[in-house]
């Protein structure tokens, strides 16, 4: 169980994968249209897809030459009861918890923002 949500809080760390899963809510996209959003490489979103699949987070489904993704609903649910057993997932301060992700995990404060699922 641990490293499984390890995968899942590191994958969650980068602001860039959240703003792709709030993109693959809306619904299944190509790889292409995943990365149109972002000022980085489609190899850059490509690395940045592998993570949030070897998470659970995603799916990724070759059709012809394209490669679709879709949002895994179930990816979230371990992470979910975890934090559940905590009594705090109402009033939970993401802010916060990035903050302590970013200490735990060894990642930049610095981060820079990514485009938003509105953008």
């Amino acid at each position: 169980m641990a490293a499984s949500l390890d995968l899942v809080f590191s994958a969650l760390a980068d602001p860039t994968r959240r703003a792709i899963l709030a993109l693959l809510l809306e619904d299944d996209m190509a790889v292409t249209d995943v990365a149109a959003p972002f000022d980085m490489s489609l190899a850059a979103i490509s690395k940045h897809l592998g993570v949030l699949a070897e998470a659970g987070l995603i799916s990724r489904d070759r059709r012809g030459r394209v490669t679709w993704c879709q949002l895994e609903p179930d990816g979230l649910r371990e992470a979910s009861v975890w934090m559940q057993g905590f009594g705090q997932m109402e009033g939970i301060d993401l802010d916060a918890f990035e903050r302590f992700l970013e200490r735990e995990l060894g990642t930049s404060a610095a981060v820079p923002e990514g485009p938003t699922a509105e953008g």
